[in-house]
């Protein structure tokens, strides 16, 4: 007997591996049965456009926070001339980081950063680690702390990742205050 034969037979046969095999071919088919009629202009739609989604009217737009670090603006540094200039200015060793800061001498008050760790401190993970923790605390200190119109350049050292935060943070700001004299 062949499965097509069972099926329209009617009767609960046993197949092969136990179960039972009941087979419906006319109703398996590979269209769905949607309406072809159109909605109108004024029929809303099943989900949502971006620009009607009931949760804030068109247009209202937050308004922004006031931000006392503005006049400051802190830019990363990217090319390496930038990181070679500021090799030739003052540097402040710390025993989790090395400081360096050159004034670059043109009228622009923003203060700019870099952050350098070498593969001498540890794998991706590791060097990864210590650039996140130097971009927070460039973030919380170079806005107060920082000598406007200089590139800071933070440079990994070996016991830098082993620092608590709190201690980095305090290294850091006397960094600054000794390049600020």
């Amino acid at each position: 007997m062949t499965l097509a034969s069972l099926a329209i037979s009617g009767t609960d046969n046993i197949g092969r591996f136990g179960g039972p095999f009941h087979f419906d071919f006319e109703s398996m088919s590979d269209e769905a049965h949607f309406s072809a009629e159109q909605p109108g202009p004024g029929t809303p739609s099943r989900l949502p456009s971006p620009q009607r989604d009931g949760r804030r009217p068109q247009g209202a737009q937050r308004p922004p926070c006031p931000r006392p670090q503005e006049a400051q603006r802190l830019i990363i540094l990217r090319k390496r001339a930038d990181f070679l200039a500021a090799n030739r200015g003052r540097r402040f060793a710390m025993p989790g980081f090395v400081l360096q800061v050159r004034d670059r001498g043109d009228e622009e008050p923003a203060v700019r950063v870099g952050f350098t760790v070498t593969k001498k401190i540890g794998n991706a993970v590791v060097r990864n680690r210590m650039k996140r923790r130097f971009r927070a605390l460039a973030r919380e200190l170079l806005p107060i702390f920082g000598i406007a119109g200089s590139d800071h350049v933070l440079i990994g050292r070996t016991g830098g990742i082993e620092r608590d935060y709190a201690t980095l943070r305090d290294e850091l700001r006397s960094a600054l205050a000794k390049a600020a004299r």
